[in-house]
């Protein structure tokens, strides 16, 4: 559909320092969900929990686009969400694996984290809950006159939850701060969108309610960067709501838990060498002369050290009193 918010470049440039910041910042996603997968199979990780792997670009390029303020709201899959808000690595293990200096204190776990000072409103494990949450978020923005918006992330298979249309019908009708984003990554729990959703294009999901929408390459940082600033703009200006549906993919399974064996591993090894978001921006630093092999395994260094020493902390905390059970719980 054509997009009230203006025209896609069809091939958006990064400055040199845009493409060592994407890098990093996508690189540090990887290299924490990796070692959130390690630290899973050891036993230090219970429950779910659900990687970003394969996604980076999503977060990465929207994030970049953001102003001092603007908040996110996201579903389960949500560790890099708040790794590219700023929020401690430390304090993002430590909650993973269940620990007091966790930012839920050790309750909340791989889905539920929050981090008010970084405009982070979690990490939901309802499926679709999130998104009438992010719209309030919204609202409290455009109530009290701030020119804030309000990103709100959800899945391809929280697409057709009812809550997501009622939300959009309110967002529209109140013009509210508020850009949906449909991180649609092909699966949901384990069924492929064709099963699931009698029409696949999510970004004309918001047509009924008069909400503008398009489709974004989401494993091109550059191409979800270029889409977020511009669609930002134009609902910070208060033109009401916008959907933008990232077209992603995930490496791994929809959980640890999930062998995924609905996919080939053909699939997925086409899209590793073919689409791998790092990869590309890799290619663009050592091809253009912004950064030398030796630069790129330097950065790589220093984020694993980062990485390594989050997990050593979250390993070594100790766990929640047992007094804090009830603290913090409405009853």
């Amino acid at each position: 559909m054509t997009s009230p918010a203006g025209q896609p470049d069809p091939a958006p440039k990064f400055t040199p320092e845009q493409e060592r910041h994407a890098y990093r910042e996508m690189l540090l996603v990887r290299r924490f969900e990796e070692k959130a997968a390690q630290l899973y199979g050891m036993g230090f990780i219970g429950g779910f929990c659900h990687l970003y792997i394969g996604q980076e670009a999503v977060v990465v390029g929207m994030k970049m686009a953001t102003e001092d303020g603007d908040q996110m709201i996201t579903t389960y899959r949500d560790h890099g969400h708040m790794l590219v808000c700023g929020m401690d690595p430390k304090g993002v293990m430590a909650e993973l694996t269940g620990r007091r200096n966790g930012y839920s204190k050790g309750k909340g776990g791989s889905m539920h984290m929050f981090s008010k000072e970084k405009n982070f409103y979690g990490g939901h494990g309802i499926v679709g809950a999130n998104v009438p949450l992010g719209a309030g978020i919204a609202f409290a923005n455009k109530y009290r006159g701030e020119k804030r918006i309000c990103m709100t992330f959800f899945g391809d298979g929280a697409a057709n939850q009812g809550q997501v249309y009622e939300t959009f019908n309110i967002a529209k009708l109140w013009k509210l701060p508020v850009i949906f984003i449909v991180e649609n990554n092909k699966y949901a729990m384990g069924t492929a969108i064709e099963r699931a959703a009698a029409t696949t294009d999510f970004s004309h999901r918001g047509l009924s309610f008069d909400i503008p929408g398009e489709q974004v390459n989401g494993m091109d940082v550059r191409a979800v960067h270029e889409a977020s600033a511009r669609v930002a703009k134009w609902v910070r200006d208060g033109n009401g709501p916008y959907i933008l549906e990232m077209l992603t993919y995930r490496y791994r399974g929809h959980s640890m838990s999930d062998p995924a064996k609905y996919r080939t591993r053909e699939e997925v090894q086409k899209m590793r060498e073919e689409q791998d978001p790092i990869e590309q921006v890799r290619k663009r630093l050592l091809d253009g002369g912004i950064a030398s092999e030796d630069d790129l395994k330097a950065i790589d260094g220093e984020i694993r050290q980062i990485v390594n020493a989050a997990a050593e902390f979250a390993q070594n905390d100790p766990e929640p009193d047992p007094a804090e059970l009830l603290t913090d719980v409405m009853l």
